[in-house]
């Protein structure tokens, strides 16, 4: 995988601090996917709706003018591309 996360821009490792993000949610019938760092993917769920993600916040430039976001993007940015925070996600379930 030589890619860059289109919401952090860092690099992407292949591996368990990657997953895939709808920018439409599946409920609203959005079919588009793009690989994302697990911890980026999480941010955005935390802070936003699923209908918040249809109605406004459907392509990375728009995510990254969110307030809370571009503050994460910021915090994100000196961290290894293969960093995952220990929390446990914004599904507020464990992974294991």
């Amino acid at each position: 995988m030589d890619a860059s996360c289109p919401l952090c821009g860092r690099p992407l490792v292949p591996g368990p601090s990657v997953n895939e993000h709808h920018l439409v949610p599946r409920r609203y019938g959005g079919r588009e996917r793009v690989a994302m760092h697990r911890i980026c993917h999480d941010k955005i769920h935390a802070v936003l709706s699923e209908a918040d993600l249809r109605d406004h916040y459907h392509t990375p430039d728009r995510l990254r003018a969110h307030p809370e976001i571009a503050a994460f993007l910021r915090w994100i940015a000196g961290k290894p591309p293969e960093f995952v925070d220990g929390h446990h996600g914004a599904r507020g379930r464990r992974r294991r």
